[in-house]
């Protein structure tokens, strides 16, 4: 093979998870990751790519096939092998009804182990490679910002089929428990599936020279996106300018580049571009809701949020959309170029670009 297939085990038992490790990167020559509790296996999806999967169904907190219905929602299209030492036909069929690729029962014979897990994984990889959707990288200051200003826009293109990556340079500190602040984060992210990456720069002291460059620039080269959106240089926020500045120039080579409309932007936010979201309202608001520790906040009400997608629909078509600011547009912002999806209908005044 070309590159080694990247493996997610997931196993309480030390001495289970040291043989499949074994098995797997020793006879298989795969790159194996093994975390021991489900919650440990959501961090690991949430910031990296994996080809397949393989967990226990007995563990603590959450079990196997609860951590199977997680998994289909935060990297969709993984294939998950689930393991259990108890050959039960009840097992069996909720583990297939829950849609797991596999079923294997303990012992596993190394050679059985193997072969399963290297067709799942080829699979994986093929699943990957096939798609034809765009890769969307969304980039924010602070947990809750990419979802403030495009969350409507995010679930279209996850609709539409493209893989959406949200990249959050703080946990947010200033404003609430950082540890917190992040769990939100991931939910709020597992709500359209899409990947998340979490930076710990210091909140309210960002500088766009400290580093912020060479994360956006590692992030770029790790997923390769076509469409990126950040924060608007239009903007009160220190940090939030501070971001632009840097995915301004971390991005130079993405095709397309548009920034969103934050609670602090000030009146020289000039959107050119207004997103068609109708239908997609509803997961907004369940991704902002994922962040109860800023609920009392009253741009993050829903009456707001649906009044301010319905102020920047007058600018384009439909009852409901989020506006953009663009820097770049080789492609259409706000979906896969031709995709015939709300985001894709992009409506675009004659005045007021930002260069």
């Amino acid at each position: 093979m070309d590159e080694q297939y990247e493996v997610l085990v997931v196993e309480d038992d030390v001495d289970t998870a040291q043989y499949v490790r074994t098995v797997l990167a020793r006879r298989g020559g795969m790159s194996v990751t093994v975390v021991h509790d489900p919650a440990s296996a959501l961090e690991q999806v949430a910031q990296h790519r994996f080809d397949a999967v393989v967990t226990d169904i007995q563990m603590p907190g959450m079990s196997g096939l609860e951590l199977l219905v997680e998994l289909r929602s935060r990297a969709p299209g993984v294939p998950v092998a689930v393991m259990t030492a108890f050959a039960s036909v009840d097992y069996a069929v909720e583990a297939l009804r829950r849609d797991a690729d596999e079923f294997l029962v303990k012992p596993v014979a190394a050679g059985t182990l193997l072969e399963r897990v290297a067709a799942l994984a080829a699979e994986g990889r093929r699943r990957a490679t096939a798609t034809t959707g765009a890769v969307v990288l969304a980039v924010g200051a602070h947990p809750d910002d990419v979802e403030i200003g495009i969350g409507a826009t995010l679930a279209s293109h996850r609709a539409a089929g493209d893989t959406v990556v949200v990249l959050t340079m703080s946990g947010g500190a200033v404003g609430g428990d950082a540890d917190v602040r992040r769990r939100e984060a991931l939910a709020a992210s597992a709500v359209i599936g899409a990947r998340l990456f979490l930076h710990d720069f210091p909140d309210t002291r960002m500088a766009s020279a400290d580093g912020l460059i060479r994360v956006v620039e590692e992030t770029v080269a790790d997923v390769q996106p076509t469409v990126c959106y950040t924060h608007s240089r239009h903007d009160r926020h220190q940090d939030h300018r501070a971001v632009h500045e840097a995915v301004v120039v971390a991005t130079r080579r993405v095709p397309s580049l548009a920034c969103f409309q934050s609670p602090s932007a000030t009146v020289d936010f000039r959107p050119d571009r207004f997103v068609p979201v109708d239908g997609f309202v509803d997961a907004k608001l369940e991704m902002l809701a994922a962040f109860t520790s800023q609920a009392h906040r009253d741009y993050m009400e829903p009456d707001v949020v649906r009044a301010t997608a319905r102020y920047w629909s007058r600018f384009g078509t439909g009852t409901y959309a989020e506006p953009l600011e663009t820097v770049r547009a080789a492609a259409a912002v706000g979906g896969s170029p031709g995709a015939g999806t709300p985001a894709a209908r992009v409506q675009q005044r004659d005045e007021g670009v930002v260069a």
